[in-house]
């Protein structure tokens, strides 16, 4: 007969208070969705379970996972690194300590491309080809690959865990992509603009990092604390820095009506369509966010 190792006499937290936990970090919408997060995702409680004493019927090892999972949110840590995934368009995307989590405002920038493209024709009946600069998860490359069949598509980090985790998230959705290791400062110099095709590009994404170190007191501790400050800030004195670096390559890959795609900081998206059209770009319009803030760009090289 197999071992039951006996129940913990101590009383289990309820559903309210374990939410009241996160409440010195979120207000109390937030705070009870992201334990229900934790509890469907990790536990499949759903909240009419958690009403009527899900908790209390738990495993004693399962309990015991949820209350190191608690700790970790009281540490302010986002509860998708917690869980280990993030929805994005639909599907869930592996994430970890290391990676941008996947904002649900950047579905935006990927419809558009979709839209896009899907007006778009490529001479001679050729596939499109796409670049994502700086996938991070892969959240718009794999997307854009699973949505729009027949395209090839590139993504390209200089972190190897970025890479890692694009790769592991292509094999779980069943996505074709190529990765490739790339420091986005130095797309200019580098074998992807010397080959041979190299003006090959129909379409040129990225969300590069955007945000001023000064901006960083003003974040809320969960991504200050927790994401990848190599793919979140910049220099203070140089706000463009990506955006310029990545816009100059595309100048010389992209093929004749290919569209380059950003996401923005919006404090600084007047200066991105000013650069863009200095550099000689056409057709540079700007969309917003589901929240109100002008946060896309896109320009056509011709």
């Amino acid at each position: 007969m197999a071992y039951l190792r006996p129940r913990d006499s101590r009383p289990r937290a309820s559903y309210i208070e374990l939410w009241r936990r996160l409440t010195p970090l979120y207000d109390e919408g937030e705070a009870k969705a992201i334990v229900r997060t934790v509890m469907d995702e990790c536990f499949g409680m759903s909240l009419a379970d958690l009403l009527c004493g899900g908790i209390d019927r738990m495993e004693e090892m399962e309990y015991h996972r949820l209350s190191q999972m608690m700790e970790r949110l009281t540490q302010a840590e986002p509860v998708q690194y917690v869980v280990g995934k993030a929805p994005f368009m639909g599907r869930l995307f592996d994430v970890r300590q290391g990676v941008l989590i996947p904002r649900p405002e950047t579905e935006v920038l990927c419809r558009w491309i979709e839209e896009e493209m899907s007006h778009a024709l490529t001479e001679d009946d050729r596939p499109r080809q796409m670049l994502d600069v700086g996938c991070g998860s892969g959240c718009i490359a794999l997307s854009l690959a699973l949505d729009m069949p027949g395209t090839r598509v590139t993504a390209c980090d200089i972190s190897p865990v970025a890479l890692e985790v694009t790769r592991q998230n292509a094999e779980a959705l069943g996505a074709q992509v190529e990765l490739v290791c790339r420091d986005a400062l130095q797309m200019e110099s580098d074998d992807l603009s010397k080959a041979k095709d190299h003006r090959k590009w129909d379409v040129v994404v990225s969300n590069p990092p955007y945000i001023c170190r000064q901006e960083a007191a003003d974040m809320h501790p969960n991504v200050r604390r927790y994401e990848p400050e190599l793919a979140l800030f910049v220099p203070d004195d140089a706000p463009l820095l990506f955006y310029r670096a990545i816009a100059r390559y595309a100048t010389g890959s992209l093929c004749h009506g290919g569209m380059l795609f950003f996401e923005c900081n919006p404090l600084y998206l007047p200066a991105v369509e000013e650069m863009l059209r200095q550099m000689s770009y056409d057709d540079v319009v700007s969309r917003d966010d589901p929240f109100g803030k002008t946060r896309f760009i896109k320009a056509t090289w011709l």
